[in-house]
Parts: C-alpha cells; sequence; structure tokens
C-alpha cells in the first residue's frame, strides 16, 4: 500500500499540482468498503460519505460554468446539457483517464469480480475524490482539476449530441432584432457512402463561420458552434 500511495500521491502532483495537506482524505476517497472489511485493523473509512459531498460540489460548479457559458440557452436545455457531463457515463471516463481506477482499494472478492472497471464504481470515485479534494483545499483547487479534465470536453465536442448551437447562434444574433441567418454548402467531397461536407454560415450576408461533418446537418451545426466561439471571443 506504501508504493501505491507514494505512486498516486506523485502522479497528482505532476498531472493536476494538488498535494494533499490530509492523506487520510485521499485514502478515504479511494477506498471501497469491501477493502475495508478486510483490514479492519487499518482504521480506514470508505468513500460513500465524501461522494455525497463531491456530486454536490461537481453539480455546481458544472451548473455555474455551462450557465456563463451558454448565455442564450434556456433552463430545459442546461439542465440536459449538465445531465450528459455530471453523470455515470462521462465519470467514470473521466477516472479512468485521471487512472484513478489504478489506484481503488478493493477486497479480494471485488477485485477478482472486476469492479476496477465497473462504471459505477469509477463514477462513485470521481466524485469522492473531487469531494476529498474540496474538503483539503476548497473551491478554488476543485475549479482547477475540472477545469482541466472536464470542460476542455466541450471544446472537442464531447457533448454537442446534447447542444443545439444553431438555435444558440439564433438566438445570440437576435438578441437586438430580426438577423437573417443563412447556411450555405461550401463543398462536399469523397465517395457517395462516405461524404465530407463544408459548410458556411452568414448573418446579414457577412460569414460568420465554417464548419464540417458526415453530413449536412453536422455540418451546418458545426459552423454555427465555431461562429459561436469567434463573437464570444469578439464580444468578451
Amino acid at each position: 500500500m506504501k508504493n501505491l500511495k507514494k505512486t498516486v500521491d506523485e502522479e497528482l502532483k505532476k498531472n493536476f499540482q494538488i498535494e494533499f495537506h490530509d492523506e487520510r482524505l485521499l485514502d478515504e476517497a479511494l477506498t471501497q468498503a469491501s477493502y475495508v472489511n478486510e483490514h479492519p485493523n487499518q482504521g480506514l473509512k470508505f468513500y460513500e460519505r465524501i461522494e455525497f459531498l463531491g456530486d454536490a460540489v461537481l453539480q455546481l460548479i458544472v451548473s455555474e460554468y455551462i450557465f456563463k457559458r451558454y448565455p442564450e440557452m434556456p433552463q430545459g436545455k442546461l439542465t440536459r446539457l449538465r445531465a450528459a457531463m455530471v453523470c455515470e457515463a462521462s465519470f467514470s471516463q473521466f477516472a479512468r483517464e485521471c487512472h484513478l481506477d489504478q489506484y481503488i482499494l478493493l477486497g479480494k472478492g471485488e477485485e477478482k469480480a472486476g469492479a476496477r472497471n465497473r462504471d459505477s464504481l469509477l463514477c462513485d470515485i470521481f466524485e469522492s475524490f473531487v469531494g476529498a479534494v474540496y474538503l483539503d483545499q476548497g473551491r478554488e483547487t476543485v475549479e482547477r482539476f475540472v477545469h482541466q479534465v472536464i470542460f476542455p470536453k466541450l471544446d472537442t465536442g464531447a457533448f454537442d449530441h446534447v447542444i443545439d448551437y444553431k438555435t444558440n447562434l439564433q438566438e445570440f444574433l437576435q438578441r437586438n432584432g430580426d438577423v437573417l441567418i443563412r447556411y450555405d454548402l461550401v463543398n462536399e467531397a469523397g465517395p457517395d457512402n462516405d461524404l465530407d461536407f463544408q459548410v458556411a454560415v452568414f448573418a446579414d450576408k457577412q460569414k460568420l463561420g465554417v464548419g464540417y461533418g458526415k453530413s449536412k446537418k453536422l455540418a451546418e451545426q458545426d459552423a454555427a458552434k465555431n461562429a459561436l466561439q469567434e463573437l464570444r471571443v469578439k464580444n468578451a
């Protein structure tokens, strides 16, 4: 366990600039009940209470971030986007990318049963880790970690399936009145069964952005997304 502890400490410091002041919090966040039951003399606690806190912290930080990032997005769409970001599938993926799966303390039976690869457990561990960071170092460190691990996924399109960029662009442009928005097909290339589409978006004849996709609809969404990013930079 000492070597494992040293490794996780080094990785957290190197990759996320996180050094725990109270190592017991990190131990608790990465320990499953099965390990505690098999090692009663170690005086360890398991992750579930800290997970409860971490879940609430993540809900708040993600909610605040998308609320500010998408000022035109209505409540219903914000809720759907948050649900896609704050869920088992996303958190288990983040846990693996942060290598938290490698440091979970499991009982022998759970290890043999493959619990280390179980999405539900990895989701819990990610939440408990965030809860431990919050208790140890406060919200600022958690926000820095989340900005490094979660929010870049928005830029790479991981949650695009729940974001309607065309509607967002329309709402952004028409805040002060009607604007004529047009999407033009610029190019399509490739074999008939694997076409790539290029689309440009215009507002009142001014070109705002270009997008690409495997269908015209996807290319239009990509064009709207790129246009929104450019407009937000200009209006920042």
